[in-house]
């Protein structure tokens, strides 16, 4: 009979976030600086361009396609 883990205790792959706690954005409007964090760059001003030219084209569901 299996006992409940903590969990702490569990491996990573067992650990799941609840779909409520899943979210890319918070409502308000993305920045630049949000996309190109969000990508993993660093803030340049050759990434902050790029950014633009993306939420230009994709609109904020260019963070979306980012994030979970």
């Amino acid at each position: 009979m299996p006992t409940s883990q903590p969990e702490e205790s569990r491996p990573p792959e067992e650990r799941t976030t609840p779909d409520g706690l899943l979210h890319a954005r918070t409502g308000t409007d993305v920045s630049p600086e949000d996309l190109v964090l969000a990508s993993g760059k660093d803030l340049t001003p050759q990434n902050l361009e790029w950014a633009r030219r993306k939420l230009a084209e994709e609109g904020p569901a260019a963070l979306d396609k980012l994030l979970p």
